[in-house]
C-alpha cells in the first residue's frame, strides 16, 4: 500500500515538474496594442465572407490560430486575410481611422512561439488590397536583422497610411518592444498583455520601442528617404 502510494505520489510530482518548467518562447503580447484590434474587429465585422475569426487569433502561434481561420487555410496569412477584409469594408465605408487601423494591424509583431524567433511570412495568399499586399508583421526584435527589418516595415506603412488619407506618423504604433534576452529561461522579455486596457499596454506603460525618427517617417513619405 505505502509503495503504491510513494509512487502516484512520484508520477504527480513529476507531471507536476514538467507543467511548471518554463518553455522557451515569446511571452503573450497579443492585447498589447488592444486599440488596433479593436479598430479592425469593428471593420471585419461589417462584412466577413470568409468567416474568419476574431483578430487576436491572428497575432498568435499557428497553434491557436487555427482556432480563428474560418473558411481560410494558411494560419501564416490569417493576419493578412483578416487585415485586407477589414480594409476592404472601411475603404467602402470611406472610414479612413478602419483603414489605417487595418493597415497598422497587419504590421504588428506576431507571436513567434520563442524569444528570438521570427514568424512566417504569407506566401501562400496575395491580398486584393495592394496597401495590405505591400505590407509585412514586425518581427521579434530579439531576432536577427529585427531592428534594419522593422524599420523597413515601418516606414512602408507609413507610405501606405499617407496613401489612404492618413497620418503617416502613426506608423510609429506599430512598433514593439525592446529585445528580449533568447536566454532567459522564463522567457520574461520585455513585453506586456492585458486585453482590459483599452489604449494598449505597450502605450500607457511605455513600453513602445520606436523604428524610425519623425525625420525619416516625412523622408519616406515624400519619397527622399
Amino acid at each position: 500500500m505505502f509503495a503504491k502510494g510513494a509512487i502516484l505520489a512520484i508520477t504527480y510530482l513529476s507531471l507536476f515538474l514538467v507543467r511548471a518548467a518554463p518553455i522557451p518562447r515569446e511571452v503573450p503580447q497579443e492585447h498589447s496594442h488592444e486599440k488596433y484590434l479593436t479598430l479592425v474587429r469593428a471593420s471585419l465585422a461589417l462584412d466577413n465572407p470568409q468567416n474568419l475569426g476574431d483578430p487576436v487569433f491572428a497575432l498568435l502561434g499557428n497553434a491557436a490560430a487555427q482556432q480563428g481561420l474560418g473558411d481560410s487555410t494558411d494560419p501564416d496569412c490569417l493576419q493578412q486575410a483578416i487585415a485586407d477584409q477589414a480594409f476592404t469594408n472601411a475603404k467602402a465605408a470611406n472610414d479612413v481611422d478602419g483603414m489605417v487601423g487595418a493597415l497598422v494591424y497587419r504590421a504588428l509583431e506576431r507571436n513567434s512561439g520563442k524569444v528570438g524567433a521570427a514568424s512566417n511570412a504569407c506566401t501562400s495568399v496575395t491580398a486584393a488590397n495592394p496597401e495590405i499586399a505591400a505590407l509585412q508583421q514586425h518581427q521579434d526584435p530579439a531576432s536577427d536583422g529585427a531592428a534594419d527589418t522593422n524599420k523597413q516595415i515601418t516606414l512602408e506603412l507609413a507610405r501606405q497610411i499617407a496613401s489612404v488619407g492618413g497620418d503617416p506618423q502613426q506608423a510609429l504604433e506599430s512598433g514593439t518592444f525592446a529585445p528580449g534576452d533568447v536566454n532567459d529561461p522564463t522567457a520574461a522579455g520585455n513585453t506586456c498583455d492585458d486585453q482590459n486596457d483599452t489604449e494598449g499596454c505597450i502605450f500607457t506603460q511605455n513600453l513602445l520601442v520606436e523604428d524610425a525618427t519623425a525625420e525619416e517617417i516625412e523622408a519616406a513619405v515624400s519619397g527622399s528617404g
